[in-house]
């Protein structure tokens, strides 16, 4: 089977430009931007302490810049750690590596609400993927089941305000519980399907569902700080 573009994140994932443009504002006077991106994919602590630099955040939200060209899974990598500050061990940085990726992902609208992309089968809502996912064969449950958990924690996350305005003025019987609830059960039936271990996403979704609390809120601040 192939890797799922959930799957596609990491150091390796990051594009050329977004390379430059974390050595271009590299504080250090005569570094070499292109040969420090070429070499920075060997080093990757090096890269993980640019993601998490102060001077890089900054760059990227300067006022007085028009734009910045960066890939939307540089951007969100960065604004997430912003959002979640302090130290952190190898295995959160993947899962901020693997959320960024998935926020990447579902800028386009059209893939939010898709298993995978190019597919035409699209779904709205998660009962029905809930559903499919029961239907599905083995490798398609694995998919199905990523897919709740990645678009529950979406909708819990970025869309929280809108979920609680909805509950609370329109009566809506769904509030932000029952959000989590599907996220975080999910990732963790994601998380002992076999490929997961095959895709290397077993520890990330474990940490998915075990911190999902942390998780969400940070994805919550970041909107919200993005919005503002």
């Amino acid at each position: 089977m192939q890797s799922p573009d959930f799957a596609q994140f990491g150091a390796a994932s990051l594009e050329q430009k977004d390379l430059l443009f974390l050595f271009e504002h590299f504080p250090v006077p005569g570094t070499d931007a292109v040969e420090a991106a070429r070499r920075v994919i060997e080093q990757p602590s090096t890269l993980e302490s640019l993601l998490e630099s102060r001077y890089v955040q900054d760059a990227m939200l300067d006022p007085n810049a028009a734009w910045v060209n960066v890939s939307p899974k540089l951007y969100f990598n960065v604004m997430l750690r912003r959002a979640m500050a302090g130290r952190r061990d190898a295995g959160e940085r993947r899962t901020i590596h693997y959320l960024a990726n998935l926020l990447a992902l579902y800028a386009s609208s059209e893939r939010l609400h898709h298993v995978q992309s190019g597919e035409a089968d699209s779904y709205d809502y998660l009962v029905d993927l809930v559903q499919a996912a029961r239907d599905a064969h083995h490798e398609r449950r694995f998919l199905v089941l990523s897919q709740i958990g990645n678009y529950a924690l979406f909708l819990a996350g970025w869309c929280a305000p809108w979920i609680e305005h909805r509950k609370r003025y329109f009566n809506r019987p769904l509030g932000l519980d029952y959000y989590c609830n599907m996220s975080r059960s999910h990732y963790a039936s994601a998380a002992k399907h076999d490929l997961a271990d095959a895709f290397g996403l077993k520890p990330v979704f474990a940490q998915l569902a075990i911190r999902f609390d942390y998780y969400r809120d940070g994805i919550e601040r970041m909107a919200g700080e993005r919005l503002h």
